[in-house]
């Protein structure tokens, strides 16, 4: 349970990234607020691969930097998906959303929550001894 305490703060962190990044290009680069929505995410993801990799998952390194980042940016695509749809739906529909982009990002980003987890501990992060053995 720590470890998923400790991702969560990386998600804290990820999702202040997120929300201010898409502030910024919204309102202050008056960008797209789908289109802007991928670049604050890709932001926040890279965050949180930081701090995963220093913190939640400490001593599990099994690719090199860029490989690492790499696979960690494909396996947080599932909870992308999650979590951008959620977004997008609640941004379309909802006319708070629409005036607080963050508040779609907030809810994309408990939705995706575990999808992330999972690929992260189970695909990233995994220890030898999770693997089964064949």
């Amino acid at each position: 349970m720590p470890q998923f305490l400790l991702f969560c703060v990386g998600g804290v962190i990820g999702f202040v990234v997120d929300a201010g990044i898409l502030r910024l290009l919204v309102s202050g680069l008056d960008m797209n607020a789908y289109a802007a929505r991928l670049v604050s995410f890709l932001c926040a993801a890279t965050a949180t691969w930081l701090w995963n990799r220093h913190n939640t998952f400490r001593g599990t390194r099994r690719y090199g930097l860029l490989g690492e980042w790499t696979r960690y940016l494909l396996a947080m695509s599932g909870g992308f998906a999650v979590n951008y749809g959620t977004y997008a739906l609640l941004y379309t529909f909802v006319p708070l959303v629409q005036r607080y982009p963050e508040l779609g990002v907030a809810a994309g980003s408990v939705a995706g929550l575990v999808v992330n987890y999972a690929s992260s501990r189970w695909w990233i992060y995994r220890r030898e001894q999770d693997t089964p053995s064949g």
